[in-house]
């Protein structure tokens, strides 16, 4: 690759693979939930996630997934995604690599979300 985007571009790819959803799901997906980049997750959120190298886990959510809020959701602090730019990044050979592995993550972590686990993930495409 050229040269690796900034944190501000990637920011951007991240806003740009959100904002190709269609409005009604981004209504229900943007609920109490927060999309966040950050540099690599650290070693004790790999490990939870079940992975031993920090710069192999791409992204992370973290949450009640759909699929159990029940009827009195309590509305407290927000879900939170987690995009990890620097695994995407060394990973990634060109930026149409770079977008098109942020657009998957962002997808897949939206996935876990919606209570999809890593089988249907793969099943779907998203992984």
């Amino acid at each position: 690759m050229k040269e690796k985007p900034s944190r501000e571009e990637f920011e951007r790819l991240v806003d740009e693979a959100l904002s190709g959803l269609p409005e009604e799901l981004r209504r229900l997906v943007f609920d109490n939930l927060a999309v966040v980049v950050e540099d690599v997750a650290s070693p004790g959120e790999a490990r939870r996630a079940g992975v031993s190298d920090p710069m192999t886990l791409l992204g992370l959510y973290t949450g009640v997934p759909f699929t159990q809020w029940g009827r009195s959701r309590y509305m407290g602090p927000p879900d939170v995604i987690r995009i990890f730019r620097l695994p995407i990044l060394a990973e990634a050979r060109d930026e149409g690599e770079v977008r098109e592995k942020v657009r998957r993550v962002v997808l897949h972590e939206l996935g876990h979300r919606a209570g999809l686990d890593e089988e249907r993930l793969r099943d779907l495409g998203v992984y």
